[in-house]
């Protein structure tokens, strides 16, 4: 008995630790015209429940939600179990095969999701039709209310719709559009999903939606009063100049509506009332309206040009003036503002030619919110002087184009002084430099006058060991020379360094990548995961991000003869990256595949 007991405590709190999971109870198959439930049942409380849509057949109720609660007492201890039941009634509509997708709602403190389902609709034989009439008029002959047809109050395009509005019509290029996505309703909605996020090619694209309750108001349009939900917010950022499109957004929405029966003449109209006449769930797919910007070009682009479009401050500067040869000390540049500041490219300061550079740092403070994309972008050198003196860090300009006043704006980082003492003989052993040769004098003490020399024969000046010393002092002398001029061409070739460094830079962005996708943090792991992938391409092939774009890359792609396949292969990724946050799922897994494509497409491109 005791070992029973034992077993069954075992058994219990195995059953507690079990994760939370959403479990679905679907027929297989079904018969065309029939109506059949599908239930998904959570084992724990349910919160933000979200059902999917059902393609292929036509809803007739739901969700409708239960919950049961079941307790044991074992050994003095007790134990709890619940689950949530949310359950549609639908009707096969059409014949073939249709998955119906994952719900998801939020248990146990994370969010969780179902797998998807298939369901055949077969058609109805003829013996089978027969069955379903004698059924249908056997409960008409035993439930009256039966013989009282039913209809649903029509939902007209005036009812619900919805629509897509920007704050600018005839941007310029590169300019931040705010593009916003409403629900107009006079009907009750009880839930909603986006089926079909826009393509928006030309455009990079922001979400600013991530984190934000969904805001509703009311809106008069006309004389009809609408109950409005803005269900989705967007920053744009145009790539080129023209006519651009903005494709519409694809939803679903459940609209709840009244449920009517139809007057027969008979003693049942007496209970044509509303009491009596139920809301039912209806399915209605709604697609936002095109729009269309004349995207104005920029005025002809300064050299220095770096690309940012908005309104922007700069500042910066070494952290210190003062400094021993060989010792570190670092240079910043900060940009701040409102606009396009993750398509700026990177600073390029005039630093002196015996300061050692170290690709910048850069670190982001970049803040997404309803009025669009602000903040700051910080880029840190580590620079390393070699020799002592006096050297000048000549002033930086920051040209930026602002949109309000249509005219180029510049903003400097004043000149830096910075002073370089001797380094410590431990640290400047490897050093040569002017002002070591002029403490010749001092350092050399004077002959010994009464040193005795030796002669020696001089056949042993032109020993094997002499001449294989001084062919490869030669033979390093040379090298060193060689590869001091390519180091300096490699320096002045902005765009071969730019692609030297890729990859690195790529991997460091992957690496932080990995460390948002186990800690679950979905919009911070896209975000490097873009950088990742689109700061590779730009530095590969040497495209500025304010110009980048699927089909810049596309183009460039094609230009440098990348095998049809491979292209094929980035330009998927690139798709999938755009679409991957916003598709219903296990966002894990979502997450996971994405940042496997990232690097199998980083790792190809090298």
């Amino acid at each position: 008995m005791k070992h029973t007991l034992s077993i069954l405590t075992c058994l219990l709190i195995l059953s507690a630790a079990i994760a939370q999971e959403i479990t679905v109870q679907a027929p297989q198959s079904v018969y065309q015209g029939d109506n059949f439930t599908i239930r998904f049942v959570v084992n724990d409380q349910a919160k933000d429940f979200r059902g999917p849509t059902f393609k292929g057949f036509s809803l007739r109720s739901g969700p409708n939600t239960s919950s049961s609660t079941s307790m044991s007492i074992v050994n003095g201890q007790m134990s709890r179990s619940i689950s949530t039941t949310f359950s549609y009634t639908l009707t096969a509509d059409l014949e073939g095969t249709f998955t119906i997708g994952p719900a998801s709602c939020t248990a146990g403190g994370k969010k969780i999701s179902s797998k998807s389902v298939t369901v055949k609709v077969e058609k109805a034989s003829a013996s089978q039709q027969k069955k379903r009439q004698q059924q249908q008029q056997q409960r008409q002959a035993f439930d009256p209310w039966s013989q009282q047809p039913e209809t649903v109050a029509d939902i007209d395009e005036k009812s619900l719709f919805a629509r897509a509005s920007v704050n600018k019509s005839n941007p310029y290029q590169g300019e931040q559009i705010i593009i916003t996505y409403k629900i107009y309703t006079q009907v009750p909605i009880s839930q909603f999903a986006i089926d079909k996020l826009p393509g928006n090619k030309g455009f990079w694209a922001e979400d600013l939606s991530v984190g934000q309750q969904i805001k509703q108001y009311e809106e008069t349009i006309g004389d009809k009063r609408y109950q409005v939900a803005e269900i989705r917010r967007g920053a744009l950022f145009a790539q080129e100049s023209g006519k651009l499109t903005i494709e519409p957004l694809d939803l679903n929405v459940l609209a709840m509506v009244q449920r009517q029966r139809r007057r027969t003449g008979s003693i049942w109209d007496l209970f044509d009332d509303p009491f009596f006449n139920a809301q039912q769930a209806v399915e209605r797919p709604l697609s936002t309206n095109k729009i269309t910007l004349n995207v104005k070009p920029l005025p002809r682009t300064p050299e220095t040009f770096s690309g940012a479009v908005g309104s922007f401050d700069v500042k910066g500067g070494l952290n210190i003036n003062k400094v021993k040869a060989n010792e570190a000390v670092s240079y910043r540049i900060t940009v701040s503002g409102r606009g396009n500041l993750m398509l700026i490219d990177a600073p390029r300061p005039d630093f002196p030619s015996t300061f050692e550079v170290y690709d910048p740092q850069i670190d982001d403070n970049i803040k997404k919110s309803e009025n669009g994309v602000s903040g700051s972008r910080t880029y840190e050198w580590i620079l390393i002087p070699r020799s002592k003196g006096s050297y000048t860090i000549p002033a930086y300009s920051f040209v930026y184009f602002d949109p309000n006043s249509g005219q180029y704006i510049t903003k400097r980082v004043p000149e830096q002084t910075i002073e370089v003492a001797k380094g410590d003989a431990s640290s400047t052993a490897s050093v040569s430099s002017k002002d070591d040769v002029r403490l010749l004098n001092n350092d050399i003490n004077y002959i010994h006058p009464s040193t005795k020399l030796k002669a020696i024969r001089g056949e042993e000046h032109g020993g094997f060991g002499f001449w294989l010393a001084a062919a490869l002092i030669a033979i390093l002398t040379v090298a060193t020379i060689i590869y001091g001029n390519r180091r300096k061409v490699a320096e002045q070739d902005v765009a071969g360094m730019r692609r030297k460094h890729a990859t690195r830079k790529a991997q460091k962005r992957l690496k932080k990548a990995a460390a948002h996708l186990g800690k679950g943090a979905t919009e911070a792991f896209y975000e490097e995961i873009y950088r990742a992938i689109w700061g590779c391409l730009s530095d590969k092939y040497n495209i500025p991000l304010s110009t980048l774009n699927h089909d810049t890359v596309a183009a460039c792609l094609a230009e440098k003869q990348v095998p049809d396949e491979r292209q094929n292969s980035i330009m998927q990724v690139l798709q999938d990256v755009d679409l991957a946050r916003f598709t219903p799922g296990d966002a894990h897994s979502q997450m996971q595949h994405i940042y496997d494509e990232a690097i199998e497409m980083i790792v190809g491109l090298e």
